[in-house]
């Protein structure tokens, strides 16, 4: 036995497929696909079709074109990419500079495709061939192409190309087996679509507590591929839909008349809130608005606010646009800010680790907001966020109490709305099946 696989092993070796062998003479790296040329090899050589043969003593003929492909890794520049390639330095230093003209060599990064093109010429010795860089390729995305060639002067010129992409529209149906996020992600949905559908809706629900377990949900978003089928990116969400204990929240994607797109209800109000229902992300309620024993304090208390734990550091989102009135040490609220939103409305914030930069007395925020971070300070006994809603002056409820609504679409808008609608309800039902997809080239 081990003769005959001693013997197998030598045929193998001699009969190995010719393009695992480089013509150059630097050694082959396990990140370079192997260089293909057109050079012809002698008939019949190993019982191999000519051209199919590339060695050392055979080097491609004047005119050939040979390409090497190269993944960019940690560390790498481009630099040292086409210097490490046999790129003469001055010719390096000719197509870098075209290049910058159109692209940033900084944003190199691992993973991506760099393809050095050479052209082989005759020199005077004998007959020999030498090789000239002819082109560079990077491909920064799936999408997008940058040539670099070298052009009739002997110099180089860049330019970049957008390949063609098609949108297509992708729908799922499911039910909540464990968590949201595991049983979308089950069903292919990417985080960052999931993220977005989470924003989106968390104007009404409080993705912390609402969610349980058998609930449904829906989604329908775009997904692009390129004329090969290979998927280049997903795009925005054009209908997302939560079934929680039997009641349906859907929202739809509609640019009304000179506006922007947004998300809407079935009945075409606007998914964003004057007020957010909870502005941190991934917290938990510790303490609820209402009586309460004072953790440090030690006797019954009136809470006035919602209690929400998360490390320190945790970003606070403001609410809702508004202005800063106050931003400054609060007694037991320690770093303390609180927006006032309009006449009725303000929220206030309190235990911040520290307030964000920019953030100070007069200064106008946008909903969403970054306005400082989790912390401790004041009377706390470990970080998190006291957040309050207050509607007249008077501290209120902020998980019950009805936030004042966005706006809603009238006349005209909500025709074009209504029938917006319906066209992505008849889409996602055909498309639910999640092998069914559309295409919606323009």
């Amino acid at each position: 036995m081990g003769r005959i696989a001693a013997t197998v092993l030598i045929l193998l070796g001699a009969f190995a497929p010719v393009w695992m062998i480089d013509w150059t003479y630097a050694p082959a790296k396990p990140d370079i696909d192997p260089i293909f040329t057109a050079a012809a090899a002698p008939a019949d050589l190993l019982g191999l079709p000519a051209g199919m043969v590339d060695r050392e003593d055979l080097p491609p003929p004047a005119g050939a074109v040979t390409s090497r492909r190269i993944k960019v890794k940690p560390g790498d520049t481009l630099a040292e990419i086409l210097t490490q390639n046999r790129v003469p330095k001055g010719d390096a230093q000719a197509a870098l500079s075209a290049l910058t003209k159109i692209y940033n060599v900084r944003n190199i990064k691992p993973g991506q495709e760099v393809e050095i093109s050479f052209v082989n010429f005759e020199t005077s010795a004998g007959g020999n061939t030498g090789a000239s860089i002819d082109r560079v390729t990077i491909h920064p995305s799936v999408s997008t192409e940058i040539h670099v060639r070298r052009d009739d002067d002997g110099g180089f010129t860049a330019e970049q190309m957008e390949k063609t992409v098609e949108r297509r529209l992708h729908a799922v149906s499911g039910a909540i087996e464990d968590s949201l996020y595991v049983s979308a992600i089950k069903l292919g949905v990417t985080p960052n679509v999931l993220m977005d559908m989470i924003k989106m809706m968390s104007w009404d629900v409080d993705f912390q507590r609402d969610l349980h377990l058998g609930d449904r949900f829906e989604l329908m978003y775009e997904r692009f591929y390129t004329d090969t089928g290979k998927f280049v990116r997903t795009g925005d969400i054009q209908y997302a839909n939560l079934i929680l204990n039997g009641k349906s929240h859907p929202l739809y994607r509609h640019a009304p008349q000179g506006g922007q797109p947004d998300y809407y209800d079935g009945a075409g109000a606007n998914a964003r809130k004057a007020l957010l229902k909870t502005p941190i992300d991934g917290a938990k309620i510790t303490s609820n608005f209402g009586s309460r024993v004072h953790p440090i304090l030690g006797y019954t208390i009136q809470h006035r606010g919602v209690d929400f734990a998360a490390p320190t550091g945790t970003p606070i989102f403001a609410a809702g646009d508004g202005l800063v009135e106050v931003r400054d040490r609060e007694n037991g609220y320690g770093n303390y800010i609180r927006i006032r939103h309009n006449a009725d409305y303000a929220t206030a914030y309190g235990h911040m680790s520290r307030f964000a930069p920019r953030i100070a007395r007069g200064v106008r925020v946008q909903q969403g907001q970054v306005i400082g971070y989790v912390g401790s300070t004041g009377m706390a006994t470990g970080p998190h966020l006291h957040f309050e809603v207050l509607m007249k002056n008077q501290q209120v409820n902020p998980m019950i109490v009805k936030m004042p609504i966005g706006t809603k679409l009238a006349g005209v808008d909500l025709d074009r709305f209504t029938q917006q609608r319906a066209r992505i309800s008849a889409t996602f039902d055909r498309l639910v099946d999640p092998a069914a997809q559309i295409s919606l080239n323009k």
